[in-house]
């Protein structure tokens, strides 16, 4: 019931933003308006708070980011292994397949950070703000080269990817966070509410752009691709993370934390970051919106077995 209560209003944000895009907010500009502010401004403050913010000494920092890297690492190999495949047999483009794989590599931390807390409270919080701090320069450092690399008809050399990388704001904050949590930087209380504010703004924005892309005549009959990003995403990333965790000699809330944050659906920044890069932004809608629905059903069954494996 606790990870339903947490989908639920999700799905309702999307519906939202699917409807005010065909009634009050007609105009592309305003969508674009939000994108960039999403992109730029609100998610790089949740990201510097959230980093800054962790307690460090409370987690096992090796196996939490070890075993959940080395999940998103393996997934990264099997998708660029998998790339001529996808395109000769389901005649996936480059810029669906970046669609494909920020759908599998990315998750909602929005969703994440409300399951760990409902489960275990603060610790939980803690196991999955230090995941997502580390984590999150790492998952964008992957999704911006596939996009650079393959979102484009002319791949840019390595000193363009290099550049977008530097540019990155998610990358970026993430360093700063992280920077002020390491060096103990003093921060003063009244900045970091208000990247705090600015943060939880975020979330219904950025959910309401996924929203506003969606085309629900493509959910009557999912495409393939989207349908093999569900499957990698809710199911076998939890599966494989379970594992590797347990061979990492984790057990407990970090076991159980760091499994369902590989549960979660994909981010919304991932549909923002499509848009800004080219990458195929009307796909990973479809699947964003796929993976909210099916996660009503996957989060429980993952949830239970995680548990049951880490008693």
């Amino acid at each position: 019931m606790l990870i339903l209560t947490a989908l639920v209003p999700v799905a309702l944000i999307v519906a939202l933003g699917y409807g005010l895009r065909r009634t009050l907010l007609k105009e592309a500009s305003h969508w674009f308006a939000m994108e960039q502010l999403t992109y730029f401004v609100l998610f790089p403050a949740l990201l510097t708070v959230s980093a800054a913010r962790a307690d460090l000494s409370r987690v096992s920092f090796s196996g939490v980011v070890g075993a959940y890297g080395l999940t998103l690492t393996i997934l990264f190999l099997l998708l660029i292994a998998a790339r001529p495949l996808l395109a000769r047999t389901l005649g996936v483009s480059g810029p669906a397949f970046t669609s494909v794989a920020q759908g599998v590599l990315r998750w909602n931390s929005y969703l994440a950070l409300a399951v760990a807390s409902g489960l275990y409270g603060a610790e939980g919080v803690t196991v999955a703000a230090v995941a997502l701090a580390s984590l999150v320069p790492f998952v964008n450092i992957m999704v911006v080269w596939l996009l650079a690399r393959h979102a484009s008809t002319r791949p840019p050399g390595m000193g363009t990817v290099l550049r977008q990388l530097a540019r990155n704001p998610l990358i970026l904050s993430c360093a700063a966070g992280m920077a002020i949590n390491m060096l103990s930087l003093p921060v003063p209380a009244v900045v970091m509410e208000f990247g705090d504010i600015l943060g939880r703004a975020s979330l219904a924005l950025g959910i309401m752009v996924v929203g506003a892309g969606l085309s629900l005549r493509g959910l009557a009959r999912p495409k393939p691709e989207a349908l093999l990003a569900v499957i990698l995403d809710l199911l076998v990333k939890p599966a494989m993370t379970l594992g590797i965790g347990l061979w990492f000699g984790l057990s407990g809330v970090e076991l159980v934390t760091i499994t369902l944050l590989s549960a979660v659906p994909s981010a919304p920044a991932g549909y923002v970051l499509a848009r800004q890069m080219g990458g195929d932004a009307p796909l990973l809608a479809q699947i964003l919106t796929l993976q909210i629905l099916a996660s009503a059903v996957t989060l429980p069954l993952v949830a239970y077995a995680a548990q049951a494996v880490a008693a």
